[in-house]
Order: C-alpha cells, then sequence, then structure tokens
C-alpha cells in the first residue's frame, strides 16, 4: 500500500466547501436572512477558497492530472510564495475564514465543511506536504512518437495474406465444419 497524500483529499475538500460557502452566502444575501451581513461575508470567502484552492497540487509520485484552466490560477497562487506553498498557513487560514460562516443557518454547512478540510490540511502538514505547481511540459522534440514532421501516412497495400493452402477452409455443412489441419499429423 502506498502513503496517503493528504492534501490531495484536502484540496477537494476545501474547494467543495468553497463552493458551499458561496451558494449558502448567495442564499443568505438573496434572502436577505437576519444576520445577512454574515452571508455577504460568506460570498467573499467563498469565493476566495475557491480561486485559493482551484489549481490542484503536483502529486509525490504518480501522474498529476490539472484542472481545466488551472494553469491562470497556478500563477497567482504560485506568486504569493510560502504563504500559499505551506500546508500549516492554509489550515489556519482556512480555519479562521469558517468562524464567521457558523452564525448564521445558510452558511453552516460550508462553514462546518471548511473546518473539516482545515482538519485534512493540517494532518497534510504534520506529515511534509506541501504545494507544488502543476506547470505544463515543454516537449520540444518528440521523436517518432508526435510532431508535426513525423506523421505518417496510412498504408497503401492491404497486410500479407498466408497463401490458399494455409487459409482456413469455410465448410457450411457440419460434418465438414472441423478445421482441416493443412500439415498431416501421423501417430
Amino acid at each position: 500500500m502506498g502513503k496517503i497524500e493528504w492534501a490531495m483529499w484536502a484540496n477537494e475538500q476545501a474547494l467543495a466547501s468553497g463552493l458551499i460557502l458561496l451558494t449558502g452566502g448567495i442564499v443568505g444575501v438573496a434572502g436577505q436572512f437576519r444576520g445577512w451581513q454574515f452571508a455577504a461575508y460568506a460570498v467573499a470567502a467563498g469565493t476566495f477558497v475557491c480561486l485559493l484552492e482551484y489549481p490542484r497540487s503536483k502529486r509525490a509520485k504518480g501522474t498529476s492530472v490539472a484542472r481545466t484552466g488551472q494553469y491562470c490560477f497556478t500563477v497567482v497562487v504560485k506568486s504569493f510564495g510560502p504563504l500559499t506553498r505551506n500546508y500549516y498557513v492554509r489550515a489556519f487560514l482556512h480555519a479562521a475564514i469558517c468562524v464567521p460562516g457558523g452564525f448564521m443557518l445558510a452558511t453552516v454547512l460550508g462553514c462546518v465543511c471548511l473546518g473539516i478540510a482545515s482538519l485534512i490540511y493540517l494532518a497534510a502538514a504534520i506529515r511534509g506536504e506541501h504545494w507544488e505547481p502543476i506547470l505544463p511540459r515543454k516537449d520540444v522534440s518528440r521523436g517518432a512518437a508526435g510532431g508535426p514532421d513525423s506523421i505518417k501516412q496510412p498504408p497503401q497495400n492491404p497486410p500479407p495474406r498466408p497463401p490458399p493452402e494455409m487459409r482456413r477452409k469455410r465448410v457450411d455443412d457440419l460434418e465438414g465444419a472441423a478445421y482441416d489441419n493443412p500439415i498431416p499429423v501421423t501417430d
């Protein structure tokens, strides 16, 4: 069994909780619930969490699949350096962001989910994980595997066939349906 990469799970949990927090905030502001100012905060906090968590981190082993359009956000998150790379900072940031969401019913679920993501990030930080950006690979020459110069034309001739006497004979009746072996078999 391999080592569990907790940061990958924390990233998915934090992104989902940011969306839940954002949705709860929109409901709270649109409904003008009592304490709707907390809902307005939840809209801003949910948007911030989604923007921070959208870029995935590079995995320690195996392939890392980037999200669609991740590169733009990766550049921004990477520019903040150790503040966004360190998972201790993310854990405490998410814990602080989720506290005001607990004061309104529409944002409580997002608050709890973000708190769980904060605990998972703390577990990732304790195990020594950190955020690494997934940058696009620069393949200059791929040789025969790809590239515009290495595109091969389809074959012009059909594949070779065995001589007619070696081919299987098709017989419609049941008695002759057995395979005719062209090589004589002796006991």
